[in-house]
């Protein structure tokens, strides 16, 4: 779901700052730009979140079979 919801996100602030950029509005094409760079944090975000928590689940495993 989050995955979807970052996409949308950069989508929209890809779209805003094309539209800022076609009407010289230099403001909505930045605020677009930083749409962006906020989607691709959100993605690094949650890339780390699953890193840990498949870790955490190996670990738990193992101790499982122990």
């Amino acid at each position: 779901m989050g995955d979807l919801e970052n996409k949308k996100d950069e989508l929209a602030g890809k779209a805003k700052e094309a539209v800022g950029e076609a009407t010289g509005n230099e403001d909505v094409a930045n605020e677009g730009k930083a749409d962006q760079v906020a989607s691709e944090a959100k993605d690094k975000l949650s890339d780390v979140a699953d890193t840990i928590k498949d870790k955490a689940n190996d670990i738990i495993g193992g101790l499982k079979k122990d």
